[in-house]
């Protein structure tokens, strides 16, 4: 049985050989690359990526990347697509080719189907000298010098190499869209990044209650406020100008002080000048704002108006972070 240290150094090793492969890459991003962008960015189709085993599966994560950052892009099993699936390369489509060995017989068979509808072909290839490699427009070079497999069989390099070469292609087809955050956002309306960069102070406030007090309001008042729209805050405003915020905290504080509370107005005991936010401004600038100041509620100003109030669970419920 293996000692631990052994089975450690087992995994740096691995780890250092992919590590070797992804540097090569390097040296490998030339014309071909740069044709290979240019290619696909022009095309008024979309990107159909094929492979067949182990590159089969980095062609469906590369087809999720390219999805995800404004560059449309199919997934085709190479085996496939010669019985029956070819049906989905059209005219303007672009058709990249991931294959380690460049030589295996479902791509041979896939490939002069491919160039005689006349489909620019990219191969993002392991063997430069390979059938997939003389065939292609433009070449991809994903060669390795070995695989992290000890046998120098398993694809693990190899696949990384793949992985990375189209993740390549990715960033630099975002560049050269000039994609943005809001392209970003577009995409992924559902996750939590794209609420960060989409998601309104105005999408969530809306949904709490509006609890507010005037500035001459007794300590009970203040409670049953508090108490009743359940933020743990309320807004104290004088002519319908916002002048501050008492929290519960703010109440516990005060019950500790001052022991006679059937006097105490509003505004002897609130907060000045709170902390506040836009309902324009992104609900990610608000969580900043509330960490920054060590709060959990923020009242909300809409066209310079008290509006509301925004809590740390609405945002944190959201899956924002």
């Amino acid at each position: 049985m293996k000692k631990r240290e052994e089975i450690i150094q087992t995994g740096r090793k691995a780890i250092q050989t992919e590590a070797k492969a992804i540097e090569d890459l390097v040296g490998k991003i030339g014309e071909g690359f740069a044709k290979s962008v240019e290619c696909i960015y022009k095309s008024r189709g979309r990107l159909i990526i094929t492979g067949i085993g182990k590159s089969a599966n980095i062609a469906i994560k590369i087809v999720s990347t390219l999805n995800s950052t404004g560059t449309p892009a199919i997934f085709m099993h190479a085996a496939d697509a010669i019985h029956g699936d070819l049906g989905i390369i059209q005219k303007d489509d672009v058709v990249m080719c991931i294959s380690k060995s460049g030589e295996t017989p479902e791509i041979k068979v896939l490939i002069p189907l491919v160039k005689a509808r006349g489909n620019v072909l990219i191969g993002m290839v392991g063997n430069t000298s390979s059938y997939l490699a003389m065939q292609a427009d433009h070449v991809l070079d994903v060669s390795v010098p070995k695989e992290a497999c000890p046998n120098n069989l398993a694809p693990t390099s190899s696949t990384t190499a793949q992985l990375v070469m189209g993740d390549a292609l990715a960033i630099a087809l975002i560049e050269f869209r000039g994609f943005t955050q809001q392209d970003f956002a577009k995409y992924h309306p559902g996750g939590a990044l794209g609420k960060k960069l989409y998601l309104k102070v105005s999408d969530l406030y809306v949904r709490n209650e509006k609890p507010m007090v005037d500035s001459q309001a007794d300590f009970q008042s203040v409670i049953m406020e508090i108490s009743t729209k359940r933020l743990g805050a309320t807004a104290v405003l004088e002519n319908d100008e916002l002048i501050g915020i008492i929290t519960d905290g703010d109440l516990r504080r005060l019950l500790e002080k001052q022991p006679d509370l059937n006097k105490v107005k509003a505004e002897e005991f609130m907060t000045n000048s709170p902390k506040t936010i836009n309902a324009q401004e992104l609900v990610v600038d608000a969580l900043q704002l509330m960490r920054k100041n060590n709060i959990t509620q923020l009242p909300v100003l809409k066209k310079n108006k008290y509006a509301g109030i925004i809590h740390l669970h609405d945002i944190l419920d959201e899956g924002i972070l």
